[in-house]
Order: C-alpha cells, then structure tokens, then sequence
C-alpha cells in the first residue's frame, strides 16, 4: 500500500508544477516579444545613427569648403558691425574666427579697426554674416569634430 503523504505529496508538487507553467507561459511569450521590440529598436536606432554620422560628414564638408571670393564682391565691412554681431552671437573672438576661418587675433584687430579683411577673409566673414545664434553654434560643434 502506498505511503498516502507521498501521494499527496507527489500531486501537490504535480499541481504546482502545472499551475506554474501556465502563469510562466504568458511571461515567456512576453519576454520573447519584448526582446523582438529591442532588437528592431536597436536596428532602428543603428540606421539612425548610420544618417546621422553621414549627414554630418556631409555638412562638414560643406562647412570646410572655403567660401568664393566672389560673395565679397560690394560687400561691405564695418569694424563696430562686426563687434555688435560677435557679441549678439555671444561668441569668443577665438570661437568667432574659427567660423570666419581667421585667428581670433585677426578678428580682435579687425573690431579695433586696425587691420582690414582680405578678399578672401571678407568672403569668409560675408559668409557668416547672417548667421543667428543657433545656427552659429551649431557650425562650431560641426568644426569642432
């Protein structure tokens, strides 16, 4: 005759075991979805990163390229114009002459209207001119990498 605590023992650890796996099954189901949704997430994110790095590879580019000395042409230069554009820029002289292409000692000397632009410095400057804020932050962080 069989132990009847045994028994009992043996269908209650049955029971648990299958409860157990019909409550693990939709977690397993879950888990698995979950890692699908990552992975594509992680593929998506891989591209973006791919169009990021070519676009901004694309835009340097475009940056490096020095201006033609044909935009300086009747363009016009003011020692206390250039001052007022650095400073409602809030730039650095240093940071300033990186995105007109000079040293920052050019640009100091040129405010102080000591020193005058080349045609081809001027073409430089003329090509920033109109730059705002943002867009003038953004060139740096472009020259900086």
């Amino acid at each position: 005759m069989p132990n009847i605590g045994a028994v009992l023992k043996e269908e209650v650890a049955r029971l648990a075991r299958k409860e157990i796996r019909s409550e693990v099954g939709a977690t397993k189901k879950a888990v698995a979805q979950y890692r699908r949704e990552i992975a594509a997430l992680k593929r998506q994110v891989q591209e973006q990163a791919r169009k990021l790095s070519f676009l901004e590879a694309q835009e340097s580019r475009r940056l490096s390229k020095q201006p033609a000395e044909s935009l300086a042409e009747g363009a016009r230069f003011s020692p206390k114009w250039l001052k007022l554009h650095r400073k409602r820029l809030g730039l650095s002289a240093a940071d300033y002459a990186k995105l007109v292409g000079v040293t920052p000692l050019t640009i100091y000397n040129w405010e102080l209207g000591k020193a005058r632009p080349r045609p081809k410095q001027l073409a430089g400057w003329v090509a920033i001119r109109d730059l705002r804020k943002r867009e003038a932050l953004r060139r740096l962080e472009m020259l900086k990498k």
